[in-house]
Protein backbone atom coordinates (compact mmCIF):
# COMPACT_ATOMS: atom_id res chain seq x y z
CA UNK A 1 0.00 0.00 0.00
CA UNK A 2 1.19 3.56 -0.69
CA UNK A 3 1.50 6.06 2.13
CA UNK A 4 -1.74 7.74 1.07
CA UNK A 5 -3.81 4.58 0.80
CA UNK A 6 -3.41 3.74 -2.91
CA UNK A 7 -2.43 0.34 -4.29
CA UNK A 8 0.85 -0.70 -5.88
CA UNK A 9 -0.27 0.99 -9.10
CA UNK A 10 0.07 4.41 -7.48
CA UNK A 11 -2.71 6.98 -7.23
CA UNK A 12 -2.88 10.22 -9.22
CA UNK A 13 -5.03 13.30 -8.63
CA UNK A 14 -5.42 14.78 -12.11
CA UNK A 15 -6.26 18.49 -11.87
CA UNK A 16 -8.23 19.91 -14.80
CA UNK A 17 -11.06 22.29 -15.57
CA UNK A 18 -13.21 20.30 -17.98
CA UNK A 19 -15.50 23.29 -18.46
CA UNK A 20 -12.81 25.77 -19.49
CA UNK A 21 -13.50 27.28 -22.90
CA UNK A 22 -10.39 28.10 -24.92
CA UNK A 23 -10.15 29.75 -28.30
CA UNK A 24 -10.29 27.17 -31.04
CA UNK A 25 -9.54 24.24 -28.74
CA UNK A 26 -11.38 21.85 -26.43
CA UNK A 27 -9.07 21.33 -23.48
CA UNK A 28 -11.44 18.80 -21.95
CA UNK A 29 -11.08 16.33 -24.82
CA UNK A 30 -7.33 16.14 -24.31
CA UNK A 31 -7.63 15.57 -20.57
CA UNK A 32 -10.36 12.95 -20.91
CA UNK A 33 -8.16 11.01 -23.34
CA UNK A 34 -4.85 11.47 -21.51
CA UNK A 35 -6.22 10.68 -18.04
CA UNK A 36 -7.83 7.59 -19.54
CA UNK A 37 -4.51 6.38 -20.89
CA UNK A 38 -2.77 7.03 -17.56
CA UNK A 39 -5.47 4.97 -15.87
CA UNK A 40 -3.92 1.92 -17.56
CA UNK A 41 -1.05 2.15 -15.09
CA UNK A 42 -2.36 4.27 -12.20
CA UNK A 43 -5.49 4.84 -10.16
CA UNK A 44 -6.65 8.24 -11.44
CA UNK A 45 -9.23 10.73 -10.17
CA UNK A 46 -10.05 14.06 -11.84
CA UNK A 47 -10.83 17.26 -9.94
CA UNK A 48 -11.28 20.97 -10.56
CA UNK A 49 -8.32 23.20 -9.57
CA UNK A 50 -10.42 24.85 -6.85
CA UNK A 51 -10.79 21.45 -5.13
CA UNK A 52 -7.19 20.26 -5.47
CA UNK A 53 -5.83 21.48 -2.13
CA UNK A 54 -8.59 19.74 -0.17
CA UNK A 55 -8.18 16.42 -1.98
CA UNK A 56 -4.50 16.06 -2.80
CA UNK A 57 -3.43 14.51 0.52
CA UNK A 58 -5.21 11.29 -0.41
CA UNK A 59 -3.03 10.62 -3.47
CA UNK A 60 0.55 9.63 -4.23
CA UNK A 61 1.03 12.47 -6.73
CA UNK A 62 -0.84 15.41 -8.22
CA UNK A 63 -0.80 16.15 -11.96
CA UNK A 64 -1.75 19.68 -13.01
CA UNK A 65 -2.96 19.71 -16.59
CA UNK A 66 -5.45 21.88 -18.49
CA UNK A 67 -6.65 23.89 -15.52
CA UNK A 68 -7.06 27.18 -17.40
CA UNK A 69 -5.32 30.50 -16.70
CA UNK A 70 -4.71 30.83 -12.95
CA UNK A 71 -5.41 34.55 -13.24
CA UNK A 72 -9.10 33.57 -12.87
CA UNK A 73 -8.49 32.12 -9.39
CA UNK A 74 -5.18 33.61 -8.28
CA UNK A 75 -5.81 33.41 -4.52
CA UNK A 76 -6.92 29.78 -4.78
CA UNK A 77 -3.84 28.95 -6.83
CA UNK A 78 -1.47 30.62 -4.40
CA UNK A 79 -3.15 28.75 -1.54
CA UNK A 80 -2.70 25.50 -3.48
CA UNK A 81 1.00 26.22 -3.99
CA UNK A 82 1.50 26.92 -0.30
CA UNK A 83 -0.37 23.75 0.65
CA UNK A 84 1.80 21.73 -1.73
CA UNK A 85 4.96 23.12 -0.13
CA UNK A 86 3.70 22.59 3.42
CA UNK A 87 2.56 19.01 2.85
CA UNK A 88 5.49 17.97 0.66
CA UNK A 89 3.14 16.83 -2.10
CA UNK A 90 4.65 15.21 -5.19
CA UNK A 91 3.51 17.65 -7.87
CA UNK A 92 3.81 17.17 -11.63
CA UNK A 93 5.05 19.74 -12.65
CA UNK A 94 7.02 20.67 -9.53
CA UNK A 95 6.84 24.27 -8.30
CA UNK A 96 10.48 24.98 -9.14
CA UNK A 97 9.71 26.02 -12.72
CA UNK A 98 11.26 29.33 -13.75
CA UNK A 99 9.03 29.88 -16.80
CA UNK A 100 5.37 30.91 -17.06
CA UNK A 101 4.63 29.07 -13.82
CA UNK A 102 6.07 32.07 -12.01
CA UNK A 103 4.79 34.75 -14.38
CA UNK A 104 6.55 36.22 -17.38
CA UNK A 105 9.27 38.20 -15.58
CA UNK A 106 11.80 35.60 -16.72
CA UNK A 107 11.58 37.11 -20.21
CA UNK A 108 13.05 40.34 -18.83
CA UNK A 109 16.06 38.47 -17.45
CA UNK A 110 16.57 36.33 -20.53
CA UNK A 111 16.46 39.42 -22.75
CA UNK A 112 19.01 41.25 -20.61
CA UNK A 113 21.26 38.18 -20.61
CA UNK A 114 21.29 37.94 -24.40
CA UNK A 115 19.14 34.85 -24.91
CA UNK A 116 17.26 34.60 -28.24
CA UNK A 117 13.90 35.90 -26.96
CA UNK A 118 11.47 38.55 -28.13
CA UNK A 119 12.81 41.79 -26.60
CA UNK A 120 10.86 42.23 -23.37
CA UNK A 121 10.87 44.91 -20.67
CA UNK A 122 8.73 45.75 -17.67
CA UNK A 123 9.96 49.19 -16.61
CA UNK A 124 9.47 52.55 -18.26
CA UNK A 125 13.19 53.32 -18.02
CA UNK A 126 13.88 50.21 -20.12
CA UNK A 127 11.64 51.19 -23.03
CA UNK A 128 14.74 52.50 -24.77
CA UNK A 129 16.12 48.96 -24.94
CA UNK A 130 13.32 47.91 -27.26
CA UNK A 131 13.93 48.05 -31.01
CA UNK A 132 11.91 50.46 -33.11
CA UNK A 133 8.59 49.03 -34.24
CA UNK A 134 5.35 50.32 -35.70
CA UNK A 135 3.43 48.64 -32.87
CA UNK A 136 4.17 47.23 -29.44
CA UNK A 137 2.50 44.45 -27.46
CA UNK A 138 1.43 45.13 -23.88
CA UNK A 139 0.18 42.17 -21.83
CA UNK A 140 -0.07 41.18 -18.15
CA UNK A 141 2.93 39.48 -16.56
CA UNK A 142 0.52 37.00 -14.97
CA UNK A 143 -1.68 36.61 -18.04
CA UNK A 144 -2.33 33.65 -20.33
CA UNK A 145 -4.28 32.83 -23.50
CA UNK A 146 -3.92 36.46 -24.69
CA UNK A 147 -5.97 37.76 -21.73
CA UNK A 148 -5.48 41.50 -21.35
CA UNK A 149 -3.27 41.76 -24.43
CA UNK A 150 -3.36 44.99 -26.41
CA UNK A 151 -1.36 46.72 -29.13
CA UNK A 152 -0.13 50.31 -28.99
CA UNK A 153 1.48 52.45 -31.65
CA UNK A 154 5.00 53.84 -31.39
CA UNK A 155 3.64 57.28 -30.46
CA UNK A 156 1.56 55.76 -27.63
CA UNK A 157 4.37 53.78 -26.01
CA UNK A 158 5.57 56.63 -23.80
CA UNK A 159 2.14 56.78 -22.15
CA UNK A 160 1.99 53.09 -21.26
CA UNK A 161 2.03 52.24 -17.54
CA UNK A 162 4.19 49.09 -17.39
CA UNK A 163 3.30 48.14 -13.81
CA UNK A 164 2.49 44.43 -13.85
CA UNK A 165 2.84 44.39 -17.61
CA UNK A 166 5.18 43.02 -20.26
CA UNK A 167 6.09 45.30 -23.18
CA UNK A 168 7.48 43.93 -26.46
CA UNK A 169 7.80 45.02 -30.08
CA UNK A 170 5.20 43.47 -32.38
CA UNK A 171 7.33 41.29 -34.63
CA UNK A 172 6.08 40.37 -38.13
CA UNK A 173 7.09 36.75 -37.69
CA UNK A 174 6.86 34.11 -40.42
CA UNK A 175 5.26 31.48 -38.20
CA UNK A 176 5.02 30.23 -34.62
CA UNK A 177 6.35 26.83 -33.58
CA UNK A 178 6.09 24.86 -30.33
CA UNK A 179 8.41 22.16 -29.01
CA UNK A 180 6.99 19.68 -26.49
CA UNK A 181 9.12 17.98 -23.83
CA UNK A 182 8.67 15.43 -21.07
CA UNK A 183 11.42 16.17 -18.60
CA UNK A 184 14.30 17.26 -20.81
CA UNK A 185 13.46 14.83 -23.60
CA UNK A 186 11.98 16.23 -26.82
CA UNK A 187 8.75 14.56 -27.94
CA UNK A 188 7.36 16.39 -30.98
CA UNK A 189 6.85 19.83 -32.54
CA UNK A 190 3.88 21.64 -34.06
CA UNK A 191 3.68 24.93 -35.91
CA UNK A 192 1.14 27.44 -37.16
CA UNK A 193 2.17 28.14 -40.77
CA UNK A 194 -0.29 31.03 -41.05
CA UNK A 195 0.24 33.80 -38.42
CA UNK A 196 -3.36 34.93 -38.73
CA UNK A 197 -4.55 31.46 -37.65
CA UNK A 198 -2.28 30.73 -34.71
CA UNK A 199 -4.35 27.79 -33.41
CA UNK A 200 -4.40 25.95 -36.74
CA UNK A 201 -1.40 23.74 -36.04
CA UNK A 202 0.41 21.20 -38.18
CA UNK A 203 3.24 18.74 -37.48
CA UNK A 204 6.68 20.33 -37.74
CA UNK A 205 9.97 18.59 -38.46
CA UNK A 206 12.61 20.50 -36.48
CA UNK A 207 16.16 20.93 -37.64
CA UNK A 208 19.13 20.21 -35.42
CA UNK A 209 19.45 23.97 -34.85
CA UNK A 210 15.76 24.20 -33.89
CA UNK A 211 16.18 21.46 -31.29
CA UNK A 212 19.33 23.05 -29.92
CA UNK A 213 17.36 26.30 -29.52
CA UNK A 214 14.51 24.62 -27.63
CA UNK A 215 16.78 22.42 -25.53
CA UNK A 216 18.67 25.48 -24.34
CA UNK A 217 15.58 26.83 -22.59
CA UNK A 218 14.53 23.48 -21.18
CA UNK A 219 18.01 23.04 -19.71
CA UNK A 220 17.89 26.60 -18.32
CA UNK A 221 14.59 25.84 -16.59
CA UNK A 222 16.17 22.82 -14.88
CA UNK A 223 12.95 21.03 -13.93
CA UNK A 224 13.67 17.54 -12.53
CA UNK A 225 10.55 16.20 -14.29
CA UNK A 226 7.30 17.38 -15.83
CA UNK A 227 5.91 18.68 -19.11
CA UNK A 228 7.20 21.79 -20.87
CA UNK A 229 6.30 23.56 -24.10
CA UNK A 230 8.79 25.94 -25.69
CA UNK A 231 6.90 28.45 -27.86
CA UNK A 232 8.90 30.39 -30.43
CA UNK A 233 8.43 32.49 -33.54
CA UNK A 234 10.49 32.62 -36.71
CA UNK A 235 11.65 36.21 -37.13
CA UNK A 236 11.94 37.81 -40.60
CA UNK A 237 15.70 37.18 -40.59
CA UNK A 238 15.14 33.46 -40.01
CA UNK A 239 16.13 33.45 -36.33
CA UNK A 240 13.97 31.66 -33.77
CA UNK A 241 12.95 33.82 -30.81
CA UNK A 242 11.37 32.54 -27.60
CA UNK A 243 7.77 33.68 -27.08
CA UNK A 244 7.22 31.84 -23.80
CA UNK A 245 8.29 28.82 -21.80
CA UNK A 246 5.08 27.18 -20.62
CA UNK A 247 5.84 24.99 -17.62
CA UNK A 248 2.61 25.15 -15.61
CA UNK A 249 -0.15 23.54 -17.67
CA UNK A 250 0.77 23.60 -21.37
CA UNK A 251 -1.90 22.47 -23.80
CA UNK A 252 -0.42 19.57 -25.75
CA UNK A 253 -2.50 19.36 -28.97
CA UNK A 254 -2.15 15.57 -28.84
CA UNK A 255 -4.98 15.18 -31.33
CA UNK A 256 -2.82 16.82 -34.01
CA UNK A 257 0.19 14.51 -33.89
CA UNK A 258 0.59 11.02 -35.31
CA UNK A 259 0.01 7.83 -33.37
CA UNK A 260 3.75 7.25 -32.93
CA UNK A 261 4.28 10.69 -31.35
CA UNK A 262 1.15 10.41 -29.22
CA UNK A 263 2.04 6.97 -27.90
CA UNK A 264 5.62 8.05 -27.30
CA UNK A 265 4.42 11.00 -25.25
CA UNK A 266 2.10 8.89 -23.09
CA UNK A 267 4.84 6.32 -22.53
CA UNK A 268 7.33 9.03 -21.50
CA UNK A 269 4.85 10.76 -19.20
CA UNK A 270 3.80 7.48 -17.52
CA UNK A 271 7.44 6.49 -16.98
CA UNK A 272 8.20 9.89 -15.46
CA UNK A 273 5.14 9.67 -13.21
CA UNK A 274 6.15 6.20 -12.11
CA UNK A 275 9.47 7.62 -10.90
CA UNK A 276 7.69 10.50 -9.14
CA UNK A 277 5.23 8.19 -7.37
CA UNK A 278 8.09 5.99 -6.21
CA UNK A 279 10.22 8.87 -4.95
CA UNK A 280 10.18 10.26 -1.40
CA UNK A 281 7.66 13.05 -0.74
CA UNK A 282 9.09 16.55 -0.98
CA UNK A 283 9.51 18.16 2.41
Amino acid sequence: MSENGGGSRGSILYVTDLGYEARGRRYCDEDIWLSGRLREGFDVALCHPRDAAALMGRFDAVVVRNSGPVIHYREVYEGFREAVRSAGVRLFNPLTGKGDMSGKEYLFSLFREGYPVIPSVGRREDFGLLPDADEYVVKPVLGADSLGLRFVGREELAGVDPAGMLVQPRIPFTYEVSFYFVGRSFQYALYAPHPEARWVLEPYEPTAADLEFAQRFVDWNDLPYGIQRVDACRAPDGELLLVELEDLNPYLSLDLVGEREREGFVTAMAASLREVVGSPAVR
